[in-house]
């Protein structure tokens, strides 16, 4: 039996943040994974996607060539073993670098499934270990939905569409959303027919109406077959193929369905503490501090459902361990980007559009919008579609909301939401100076169509 100041449950991207800021502060931290470190993010979805998608991004640039007087053979094959082997490289490198990371800071690292004994104790293949401080970062696994027929051999999950050796001719998505959206841009341009299928009225149906209206123009424009408003009846198998029936009567042909429907909390690491630690709609209820209400026990990243992305669960390791450590710290998680790496790229953080209006009204808010087409960075890289929409409140000035969809705009946000935090004016923003020519100029731009000072937009005619 080993005694440790804290334990944390989980290396994925909250767990061992958790254990290395622990360990910074002076604790003794033991660390236990069932599978492998890096969890969910590192392993199955951000960095193996991101993977994909650079091959996706190049296949783009090469199809763009032309453009530049580049005479190039546009015939390309796609070979998935290559781009699987590429991938658990990326992967792989990642996933050592956690492990050196916590060896340098004297975690000790446990393989093995860990579950709650108690308050104080976890049981990990028949072994006690002691904590004076517990934090869960079980993670979240991967959703399903009872669908007749979903248990079919073609139906694949997130996390399995990633390691196949061969690219399907046809791939229907059942789930609209981030996951989807970007597998769906990484097969269209690895040569699959792609069709997204999602139930609600739009996809990305959590980001501002104008990215979702934008992406879906811009998957259109693609051959991206996307069927909002379409709820699944069955799925039926015929051979080698499978027949997705909509509720419509539609139907729909693919070689292989992805099922990315979303995530839900991994609560295996809960054990006999399971009737004990409050819970909400199957997540862990936790407060600004990371607490659960066992005073000892946090719980930080996809296990808590607060915000289920990895830069916030590293923020949530990372308050957690500090207030083991008794360093009293709030988890502030109002200005988190969300990013989507499509083809083009996505991004927001704050408020959308109708979530402003419900706030302040119609006539309180200030919108503000500048296109790529009028950026001479973005035209310069044949990047022109595009815009970075802002939202601000209209008496203080107050940057609300940020969207940007286009090149670049998974980096482009961070500026943004750095701004939102340190909550700076509108009209101050578009007084910075930004570097000519740059994407980023497009924010600056925005920013100052809102209070009506921008200088690359012909005039406003009231």
């Amino acid at each position: 039996m080993g005694r440790y100041d804290i334990a944390v449950i989980g290396g994925g991207p909250a767990g061992y943040i958790a254990a290395v800021r622990g360990a910074q502060l002076g604790a003794e931290v033991v660390l236990f994974e069932k599978d492998v470190l890096g969890g969910t993010c590192l392993n199955r979805g951000c960095i193996p996607t991101k993977t994909y998608l650079k091959g996706a991004e190049i296949i783009h640039h090469i199809q763009m060539a032309s453009m530049y007087g580049i005479d190039v053979n546009e015939n390309f094959s796609v070979d998935m073993k290559k781009a699987v082997k590429n991938k658990n490289s990326v992967v792989n490198q990642l996933t050592q670098g956690v492990g050196a990371l916590l060896k340098s800071n004297q975690v000790h690292v446990i393989d093995g499934e860990a579950y709650l004994e108690s308050e104080h104790e976890i049981i990990c293949d028949g072994k006690k270990y002691m904590a004076d401080s517990i934090i869960l970062c079980g993670g979240s696994k991967v959703d399903r939905v009872p669908i007749p027929g979903i248990e079919g051999k073609n139906v694949l999950t997130s996390d399995q569409i990633l390691d196949i050796y061969e690219r399907p001719k046809r791939l229907a998505i059942i789930g609209g959303g981030v996951v989807g959206c970007e597998i769906a841009s990484v097969f269209k341009y690895y040569g699959s027919e792609v069709t997204i299928i999602e139930a609600e009225s739009r996809i990305l149906p959590r980001m501002d109406e104008d990215i979702s209206r934008a992406l879906t123009s811009a998957f259109k424009t693609e051959k991206i077959d996307v069927r909002t408003g379409c709820l699944v009846k069955e799925i039926l198998e015929k051979g080698n193929i499978s027949i997705i029936r909509c509720a419509d009567g539609r139907e729909i042909t693919a070689d292989k369905i992805l099922l990315s429907v979303g995530r839900i909390s991994d609560l295996s690491c809960l054990g006999k503490m399971k009737n004990r630690i409050q819970m909400e709609k199957g997540k862990i209820v936790v407060d600004d501090f990371m607490r659960t209400n066992i005073p000892n026990i946090y719980a930080a990243g996809d296990i808590n459902g607060r915000n289920m992305l990895a830069h916030a669960a590293f923020k949530m390791g990372e308050t957690a361990a500090e207030n083991a450590m008794k360093k009293i710290k709030k988890c502030k998680l109002r200005h988190i980007p969300s990013c989507i790496y499509t083809i083009p790229e996505c991004s927001g953080v704050g408020v959308t559009e109708k979530e402003a209006e419900e706030m302040y009204g119609d006539d309180g808010i200030l919108i503000g919008k500048f296109p790529f087409s009028a950026n001479g960075r973005a035209l310069a890289s044949g990047a022109k579609q595009g815009f970075v929409k802002i939202i601000a409140e209209k008496r203080y000035r107050e940057l609300l909301g940020v969207h940007i969809f286009g090149g670049n705009a998974t980096e482009m946000i961070s500026e943004a939401a750095s701004l939102m935090a340190a909550e700076i004016p509108v009209d101050e923003i578009a007084d910075i100076v930004h570097a000519h020519p740059t994407f980023s100029e497009a924010f600056m731009e925005a920013c100052g169509d809102a209070v009506g000072t921008c200088l690359h937009l012909p005039k406003r005619h009231k």
